[in-house]
């Protein structure tokens, strides 16, 4: 018969036993360990609402160049339509709203493929500079569209010739049109094709193996002793 052996003392741990603990709490990481850093956001968001007011000149040379003039016509005495069941009155918005989204639509994916990363600030960024190259185009329109002097325009044309009307963008919520459309082609290609966050780290004790439990001591003819 041998004496029964008394098992190894455990290190003592202050982690507790219970599997239905609660996790520990996982550390965040630093703001620019997975992006280009909060200044250089600031830098290329400048530099898009920059660009972005640049290219406004472009739509306003084309709206100026595509926008369906309005023909006027004068009797000596008043200026009326020449054609008063045309449609070219509305030509003008919708000629900027189709030209905008257009514009709007190539801004915002040409942000996503240079600045992949994106951030709240190039967000922003797209909204303000989208908004700004609107008014950008919509007062280039009005400077070398037609000119506003009408009067002065039907004494230089004469009595019974036709003249275009000025270039006017009477719905002013077109200058939302290249924003909106810069926003949601932008987040549709970031949530398509943008970089994804790493997986947070496993908690530790959760997916960790058990560790293993310690031999209770048996008495000589095998049997497993009770707690003394």
């Amino acid at each position: 018969m041998t004496a029964p052996h008394t098992p190894p003392q455990q290190p003592h741990t202050n982690q507790p036993s219970d599997p239905w603990q609660a996790p520990p709490r996982v550390p965040a990481e630093p703001y620019a360990a997975g992006g280009p850093g909060l200044a250089t956001e600031v830098r290329d968001a400048a530099l898009t609402v920059l660009g972005l007011a640049v290219t406004g000149i472009v739509l306003g040379v084309l709206w100026v160049w595509l926008t369906p003039h309005v023909p006027l016509i004068s009797d000596g005495k008043s200026v009326f339509l020449d054609d008063t069941e045309g449609e070219q009155a509305i030509g003008a918005d919708g000629t900027f709203i189709l030209l905008a989204l257009a514009c709007g639509a190539v801004t915002g994916a040409l942000v996503f493929l240079l600045r992949r990363h994106g951030g709240i600030p190039l967000v922003v960024a797209l909204a303000v500079g989208g908004l700004l190259a609107s008014v950008v185009a919509w007062r280039l329109g009005l400077v070398f569209g037609p000119g506003d002097d009408v009067v002065a325009r039907a004494k230089a044309a004469g009595e019974g010739v036709a003249f275009d009307a000025p270039l006017e963008l009477n719905a002013k919520g077109a200058l939302l049109a290249w924003p909106i459309a810069a926003l949601a082609v932008h987040l549709a290609l970031t949530a398509l094709f943008g970089p994804r966050d790493p997986e947070p780290a496993q908690a530790a004790g959760w997916d960790a193996p058990q560790a293993p439990q310690p031999p209770q001591p048996k008495d000589g003819y095998g049997t497993p002793q009770g707690p003394s």
